[in-house]
C-alpha cells in the first residue's frame, strides 16, 4: 500500500466520521426540538382542561337549584275539595232562590240595578262606604267618556264592567240577607262598625 492510498483512506475515514458526527448532532437537535414540542402540547392541554373545569364550575354555580318535588294532592283530597265547592254552591243557590222576607233585599233587583246603573245600583243593598265613592267615580268617568268623540271605543269595556257590577250587586244583596245589614265586600267591617282600640 502506497502512501497515497493510505492518505486517501485516512481522508475518507475522517470525512465519514465528520458526516456521522454531523448526522448525530442533527438527530440530537431534532430530538430536543421534538421534546420541546411535546412539552408545549402537554402544557396547552393542561391549560385547556383547567379552563373547561373552571367553566363547568361556574355554570354549575349559576344554574338554578331544582325545587324539591311537592307531594301531589291525592284523589281523595280533590274529591273533598269538589264536595266542599258543591256544598257552597248549593248553599248560595238556596239562599238566592228562597222567598224574601220583609226586611231583606232582592238579589234580582240588586243585580239588575247594578248592571244598568253601575255602582249607583250598589246603594240598594251595598255598603255606603264602598258604594258612595264608587258611584262618584263612576259618574265622573262616565261624564268624561260621554264628552269624547270616540266614546264608542269603550263599549266593550263598559259592557264587561256592567256585568261585573251586576255580580257585585248580587253579592251585596246576598251578604245583606245573610247578616241582616249592609256588609262591605272589600273589607271585614260592616257599615256603622267602629274600630275598637285594643286594651
Amino acid at each position: 500500500m502506497t502512501d497515497d492510498d493510505a492518505a486517501v483512506r485516512a481522508r475518507l475515514a475522517a470525512l465519514e466520521a465528520e458526516v456521522k458526527a454531523e448526522t448525530e448532532a442533527k438527530s440530537a437537535a431534532k430530538a430536543v426540538a421534538m421534546e420541546r414540542l411535546r412539552e408545549q402540547k402537554a402544557a396547552k392541554d393542561a391549560e385547556r382542561q383547567a379552563l373547561v373545569a373552571r367553566q363547568a364550575a361556574i355554570v354549575q354555580k349559576s344554574a338554578p337549584k331544582k325545587e324539591t318535588a311537592k307531594p301531589k294532592a291525592s284523589a281523595g283530597d280533590d274529591f273533598e275539595t269538589a264536595l266542599e265547592l258543591a256544598r257552597k254552591a248549593r248553599g248560595v243557590k238556596e239562599e238566592l232562590t228562597r222567598p224574601r222576607e220583609a226586611n231583606e233585599k232582592s238579589w234580582l233587583v240588586s243585580g239588575g240595578l247594578s248592571t244598568v246603573l253601575g255602582p249607583l245600583g250598589w246603594l240598594y243593598a251595598g255598603s255606603f262606604r264602598e258604594a258612595v265613592p264608587a258611584s262618584a267615580a263612576y259618574l265622573l268617568i262616565a261624564t268624561i267618556i260621554a264628552k269624547l268623540p270616540f266614546a264608542f271605543v269603550f263599549w266593550p269595556a263598559i259592557m264587561v264592567a256592567a256585568l261585573v257590577s251586576g255580580v257585585i250587586g248580587i253579592a251585596y244583596s246576598y251578604q245583606f240577607n245573610k247578616h241582616g245589614k249592609r256588609q262591605r265586600l272589600f273589607g271585614d267591617k260592616t257599615d256603622g262598625d267602629k274600630k275598637k282600640l285594643k286594651p
